[in-house]
């Protein structure tokens, strides 16, 4: 999290349009009831059409559920820049989209004439495969989104006329990072994750599963740990999960709570907690943490006489990656939980959500990337 400036921890799609609703008139309950029903119907058919797209990118079909106006035309454009994003960086990491799983939970909605008002949280399934490598079963990962919409009822059918939420993948194609053909892959892919004396990463990684909030795999009914405070709203929660995940004692990693960098039930986190490059520079001072590496994704995944394997290859369930945009400045942290089938590592992360994603996916070739190894 950063405080009194930009938020850059929030991926965020922001579709503005200016409304003006008619007179309201109370439906009868069943009516009421009904348009409900219809309109929790319209949004699971949109999501799950907005889902395939990430496998089907020139489909059509998802264009019936926008209106022909200005700003219902760019949330349509972004859903179709999200989907060329997806799909240009699994190309190139020689992936191959298999499925596309979407589930929504309404939160709140208002009716109001033709005109609805809408809260619900998305919870995303994505599975791949790797194109050259025929014998390995299907990869999953999770990402979860929070939406607020407005609908109105065109010619009998709801369509979206706003939206607007924190998009985990919000970046340009046009700017994927390159790499080497094995980038990434860590020799550690199967080993489990082991206890030290002061650091516990398999109760980390099981911590990071269970509330990583809406994403898909999560686990506390996609709810984040009641005992902290959510920071999504005060400038973005990664900072403050990442340090629950390595310092909660009851179920997390276990870290001694030490100096600045701690937790008080009623007030919240220190700055050390909870800012994203006040943790970081804590994690090299405290001795928490080592810095592997600092670079952009070239820099971090081609081997080298230091890194044999690539200098992400040395990271291992429980360690940290900090993400840095512009500046110099840490911007995002996310815990390393695990790697995938062919050793690619895998984060969990909040703000936005995220289960098991590929730890580049997201970002573009100018992300500079921290790889933290937490000491035992």
């Amino acid at each position: 999290m950063k405080q009194f400036r930009k938020n850059r921890c929030l991926r965020a799609a922001a579709i503005v349009i200016i409304v003006t609703a008619a007179l309201y008139f109370p439906l009868p309950r069943a009516a009421a009831d009904s348009e409900k029903h219809e309109i929790e119907s319209t949004l699971n058919h949109i999501f799950q059409e907005r889902a395939e797209m990430l496998l089907h990118p020139q489909s059509e079909a998802v264009n019936n559920y926008y209106l022909p106006d200005k700003s219902s035309q760019m949330a349509l454009e972004h859903e179709r820049f999200r989907a060329e994003y997806v799909t240009s960086w699994a190309d190139k990491r020689t992936i191959k989209l298999t499925s596309s799983e979407s589930g929504i939970r309404i939160i709140r909605q208002s009716i109001i004439g033709d005109m609805a008002r809408i809260s619900l949280v998305q919870s995303h399934k994505v599975g791949y495969v790797y194109i050259n490598k025929v014998t390995m079963p299907e990869q999953v990962f999770g990402v979860g989104t929070r939406h607020s919409l407005t609908l109105k009822k065109d010619n009998g059918a709801w369509k979206i006329a706003r939206e607007w939420y924190l998009d985990p993948l919000d970046e340009d194609p046009r700017k994927i990072a390159e790499g080497p053909e094995r980038a990434a892959s860590s020799p550690k892919a199967k080993l489990e994750p082991g206890d030290g004396k002061k650091y516990k990463r398999k109760r980390a990684v099981q911590y990071a599963h269970k509330y990583a909030g809406a994403a898909w795999g999560a686990g506390n009914q996609h709810h984040y740990n009641q005992k902290y405070l959510d920071y999504t709203s005060k400038g973005g929660d990664c900072t403050n999960f990442a340090s629950q995940v390595i310092g909660d004692q009851e179920e997390g990693g276990g870290l001694p709570i030490a100096g600045g960098w701690r937790y008080f039930a009623n007030s919240g986190g220190t700055q050390t907690w909870v800012q994203t490059d006040a943790f970081s520079n804590f994690l090299i001072r405290s001795g928490y943490g080592k810095l592997i590496a600092k670079g952009d994704y070239q820099h971090i995944a081609t081997p080298s006489p230091k890194h044999p394997e690539g200098a992400i290859a040395e990271l291992q369930p429980g360690d940290l990656i900090g993400y840095i945009l512009r500046h110099d400045d840490t911007d995002h942290f996310s815990i390393v939980v695990g790697f995938d089938d062919r050793g690619y590592p895998l984060v969990d992360s909040h703000t936005a959500d995220r289960y098991r994603v590929p730890f580049d996916l997201g970002w573009d070739r100018n992300t500079k990337y921290q790889l933290f190894h937490i000491r035992d």
